[in-house]
């Protein structure tokens, strides 16, 4: 029988269209007793969690294994791989790890289940920023694709999203962030404020961006709004003359030999970053980890406009029944749990339970990560290596602080294969 939701709250969740062709791109309490159904008959089931490489760890898996009982195996995959494999190859997956933006695909395509939030037994816990769309007293940003808007479906057979909060998600909230430049603050020589910075004359050959269309020209968008050179309606789906007006300044730049780089993976940002080839860029906040792990100083810098957020949440695929199901919402109630959220906590990233995450740091990363407190002795990485010193304050403060200040969300836009085009055009000038 089919399964349908009764509409729980209001929503502001809105009904912009999908790309046509769909696949155009190919609290404090920690949770315990893991799992409640018959460890014996899950004991022989193995659970595939296919993402990316920032979120799709070993260590979770390992530890995933060890407390539940039964075997959980990554499986990495770049952005248009996982939509490849879960339309093409969807067997292979049992829990994607999604980025908001690739749901839009997904759903449509019929290639998940909607997850029943009663089975979840912390669902109540999670970050409203994902299941109510107001943090912090106040709306979260609609610019882009805010988690608030793709989370919910009417049923677990759905192939479009919900107009407000029902009792089925599209996803169990996972991992994300809010992203701004990193920077070289003993390089730059002076004080960096803005997004416009990035485009600065000042760092004429010493600049670099993610040549991650989508991402990229978010990160563009903001610095040219920000130096007044162009107002966008909605830098998270913008139209094609505003996408054509931002690649044509980003070529002019490039061809005026501002970009030291267009770098594509995490290692080449941490490279450029820790040589000192760049000294402001795109950055991801394990990246500015890294550097810094390496005794260089590398900041991930506030900057007035905002930040831009993004996030991950965990998918069951349609396959999934019985007590391969089960164990899958084993698996994303554990998730939550609290151990996930103080390992990423170290590599700068957030839980979705930020309570039981806290409830796993120390009073000394908890004042750090989370607080906006000066550390009273060493931060260290998640392999223990150290990033920051007694006194230090976490760039951005707070966890209020910092999604706070989100102004536009990562987004797979409307005209995705036009800026593809546009963009090509950028990387080959």
């Amino acid at each position: 029988m089919k399964k349908s939701a009764k509409t729980i709250g209001k929503g502001r969740v809105s009904r912009r269209s999908i790309l046509k062709g769909g696949a155009a791109v190919a609290g404090t309490t920690l949770v315990t007793g893991f799992p409640t159904v018959w460890a014996q008959n899950l004991k022989d089931i193995t659970l595939n969690h296919t993402g990316m490489s920032y979120s799709t760890l070993p260590d979770i898996a390992r530890q995933a294994s060890k407390d539940l009982g039964f075997k959980v195996e990554m499986s990495v995959v770049d952005h248009p791989g996982l939509i490849n494999r879960m339309i093409n190859d969807p067997k292979s997956i049992d829990v994607a790890d999604m980025e908001i933006w690739q749901t839009k695909i997904a759903v449509p395509q019929g290639v998940i289940q909607g997850v029943e939030t009663s089975k979840v037994k912390n669902w109540d816990q999670l970050t409203p920023l994902y299941t109510t769309g107001v943090f912090n007293g106040k709306e979260v940003s609609r610019e882009g694709d805010a988690p608030i808007e793709y989370i919910y479906l009417d049923a677990v057979d759905a192939k479009a999203f919900a107009g407000g909060q029902t009792e089925f998600a599209t996803f169990v909230p996972g991992v994300y962030n809010a992203d701004t430049l990193g920077i070289r603050p003993d390089l730059v020589g002076r004080e960096i404020t803005s997004w416009a910075d990035l485009i600065s004359p000042d760092f004429k050959g010493k600049a670099a961006i993610q040549n991650i269309p989508t991402n990229g020209i978010m990160d563009a968008m903001m610095a040219l709004e920000g130096a007044g050179e162009v107002t966008y309606g909605d830098k998270g789906n913008p139209t094609q003359d505003e996408i054509q007006k931002t690649i044509a300044r980003l070529i002019e730049l490039k061809r005026d030999g501002h970009w030291r780089a267009l770098w594509n993976t995490f290692d080449e940002s941490v490279n450029l970053m820790a040589g000192g080839e760049v000294v402001i860029q795109s950055m991801w906040s394990p990246a500015v980890t890294a550097v810094q792990t390496q005794n260089v100083p590398c900041v991930y810098q506030p900057l007035k406009e905002g930040y831009r957020g993004w996030g991950n949440g965990l998918a069951m695929m349609a396959h999934l029944d019985g007590l391969r199901r089960d164990a899958a919402y084993e698996y994303m109630t554990w998730y939550n749990s609290g151990w996930v959220g103080g390992f990423i906590a170290k590599q700068g990233y957030y839980s979705s339970n930020p309570e039981t995450a806290k409830a796993a740091l120390s009073e000394n990363e908890r004042g750090f990560f989370y607080e906006g407190k000066a550390a009273t002795a060493d931060i260290t990485s998640p392999t223990g290596q150290k990033t920051n010193s007694a006194g230090d304050v976490r760039d951005g403060g707070s966890y209020e602080d910092r999604f706070s200040n989100v102004a536009v969300w990562n987004n797979l836009m409307d005209e995705a294969e036009f800026l593809y085009s546009k963009w090509n055009e950028f990387s080959a000038a």
